[in-house]
């Protein structure tokens, strides 16, 4: 987009930004179809977070994160948005299912853990 846009794979963690700031924010996700439906998946984490059609959600801050136990959505960047959330909550988040995330950021876990986040991976039986 022209100054001052965004790049289309970075609009996604601008919901967990809005949700985390004071005040109304919409989010517009003009290029791919129902992408926006997934950044919904923060209201688990305690965010209010509203779904106005398949392309725009409108965020409502500040939130206080809580933990929860939750399947990775499928797009790469809402599932990361979704991790960021869990790492700003208080107590312990599950994430269960991170192909997507290990598939598009090579070790994303030990990368954030180096940066002094708790991130600990496990395989499910």
């Amino acid at each position: 987009m022209p100054f001052p846009g965004l790049n289309i794979d970075n609009v996604p963690f601008f919901a967990a930004i809005a949700a985390s700031a004071q005040g109304s924010t919409l989010i517009h996700d003009w290029v791919y179809d129902n992408r926006a439906i997934y950044l919904t998946e923060l209201t688990r984490l305690g965010a209010s977070v509203k779904l106005l059609d398949p392309h725009r959600v409108l965020v409502e801050g500040p939130t206080r994160w809580r933990s929860a136990e939750m399947m990775c959505p499928p797009a790469l960047r809402p599932a990361v948005v979704v991790l960021l959330a869990m790492m700003a909550a208080e107590g312990t988040s599950v994430l269960r299912n991170v192909y997507v995330i290990n598939r598009g950021y090579e070790d994303l876990a030990e990368r954030l853990n180096a940066l002094g986040a708790r991130i600990e991976t496990f395989r499910d039986i």
